[in-house]
């Protein structure tokens, strides 16, 4: 859950979309109060087809982790705070927010309330080709899968405090590659203590059944089947503002539970040796210069404590900082820049100690109120999964646009490239991936999304190498 990790680059098949991506959350003074309430959620089931080995550093959404949540996610980028009078500043009009996920009214789900509680039932239906399900360059299949799914978001509408919780399912089924078929299940959510107008607790969770795609990075490279896994994931941080200084500190703890899965040749692979858990603390600070110009710094500390084999440990212990300036050149162009450090040191002598530079920019321009335009670029050190030893160093770069064609139509587009070198073999691949995607909400109870992404792998170990085309189509019911 959030940036918990050293950093993950394995996307993970999961049947819940994340919190970040999903919330728009009431424009609140950030140096007075954060206690208010959130602003509703188009729930949607918004449980996007596994695409396991896109460029894994940088997704594409693009979306900012408001305050308070950026005690947890202390490596995402936050909006600059406002620092006017909390009781003058006016709730943004849906025109000020991003194109992404912004909620024009008339298009929110409508829910059903019952007391203090609101509840949002969805269910969705879609399907989508891909030209390669195996990911691979020797084993090239292409084939259709149905996927249906269903969620219920339940929140509460207290004034102070709150709870936002999701639960949901999803499932492919795949028409000749039955092997590939998979459900994901779970419950997140989140929940905030307002001690006072400036001190806050937080705190998420959650417990789920997922499965690792064939081709993941992570996933054993003669696999035919995913590779499921039980994790139970939760965070805690407190959040102190002191006028323009806002500082927060917290911890976590990633546990997982892996199952097996089936090779070509009809053989079980065994992955318990990934069982075990992750714990971080982490720490932020923010200060605000102005409304155009703010300064972070975060950081991270991870022991990562694994079943391993008797002849491989799996154990590793780490941590990453990060510092910048978080800005607003102009009321059409923002931006956050940082720079840093990381370092990981793994018990097995074939990796050693990993470590160097890491940095982080992500520039937003707005030229228009329809048409948000930006670009990210990263480099991290981290592993091929969370649960795994190989040692990568990871550079990537990202680029998009989302256009809001009408009120109730979205376009967005994404291009990746990304640069991966392992330490504890001889390989480098280099990705490239592109995404788009159009959002059709016909009214308050429906969306359909039209998607199609395209991926390729190009690593000097042959093997490795694979390129694909995936095209769908989910409708999505929300009440």
């Amino acid at each position: 859950m959030g940036s918990c990790r050293v950093e993950r680059i394995t996307v993970r098949a999961a049947m819940l979309a994340p919190l970040r991506s999903e919330q728009r959350f009431r424009m609140v003074s950030s140096n007075r109060s954060f206690g208010g309430l959130w602003w509703p959620l188009a729930t949607t089931l918004a449980i996007s087809l596994s695409s396991p080995a896109d460029a894994q550093v940088i997704p594409t959404n693009n979306d900012l982790t408001p305050a308070p949540w950026n005690a947890i996610r202390v490596f995402e980028r936050a909006p600059l705070p406002r620092l006017e009078d909390p009781e003058t500043v006016e709730t943004p009009e849906p025109e000020d927010l991003p194109v992404k996920t912004r909620q024009h009214p008339g298009y929110e789900p409508p829910g059903i309330r019952s007391g203090s509680w609101m509840f949002n039932p969805s269910a969705m239906a879609g399907g989508f080709y891909d030209s390669n399900v195996f990911s691979s360059n020797a084993n090239r299949r292409s084939d259709v899968a149905a996927t249906t799914g269903a969620a219920l978001r339940a929140r509460t509408l207290w004034n102070n405090h709150g709870l936002d919780i999701k639960a949901g399912v999803q499932s492919n089924f795949y028409n000749e590659n039955s092997s590939l078929n998979q459900t994901d299940y779970g419950i997140r959510g989140n929940g905030w203590i307002d001690i006072t107008r400036d001190l806050a607790i937080l705190a998420n969770f959650q417990i789920a059944h997922l499965n690792e795609g064939v081709g993941s990075l992570s996933s054993p490279a003669n696999a035919i089947a995913p590779t499921p896994y039980d994790l139970f994931s939760g965070d805690i941080a407190i959040r102190k503002q002191f006028n323009r200084l806002t500082v927060s500190f917290g911890g976590g703890i990633d546990s997982y539970n892996f199952g097996s899965t089936r090779a070509q040749n009809g053989t079980v692979i065994l992955q318990d040796a990934r069982d075990g858990q992750i714990y971080t603390v982490r720490g932020r600070t923010d200060y605000a210069f102005s409304n155009s110009l703010g300064w972070f710094t975060s950081a991270e500390y991870n022991t990562r404590d694994l079943r391993g084999t008797p002849t491989q440990s799996l154990n590793s212990h780490g941590y990453r900082v990060l510092t910048g300036l978080n800005v607003a050149f102009t009321s059409v162009i923002t931006g956050e820049f940082g720079a840093g450090y990381v370092r990981q040191t793994f018990d097995s002598p074939t990796i050693g100690t990993i470590d160097g530079p890491s940095f982080r920019a992500q520039v937003t321009w707005r030229p228009t109120r329809i048409f948000d335009v930006y670009v990210r670029a990263e480099q991290i050190v981290t592993q091929t999964s969370d649960t795994s030893v190989t040692g990568v160093i990871a550079s990537a770069v990202q680029a998009g646009i989302d256009y809001e064609l009408r009120r109730n139509v979205v376009l967005s587009v994404a291009a990746t490239y990304e640069n991966d070198k392992f330490h504890g073999q001889a390989r480098t691949d280099k990705i490239t991936a592109v995404e788009s995607r159009i959002k059709y909400l016909p009214n308050q109870y429906g969306i359909i999304t039209l998607f199609h992404r395209y991926t390729q792998r190009d690593s000097n170990i042959p093997v490795f190498s694979y390129d694909k085309h995936q095209v769908g189509l989910n409708v999505t019911a929300q009440f």
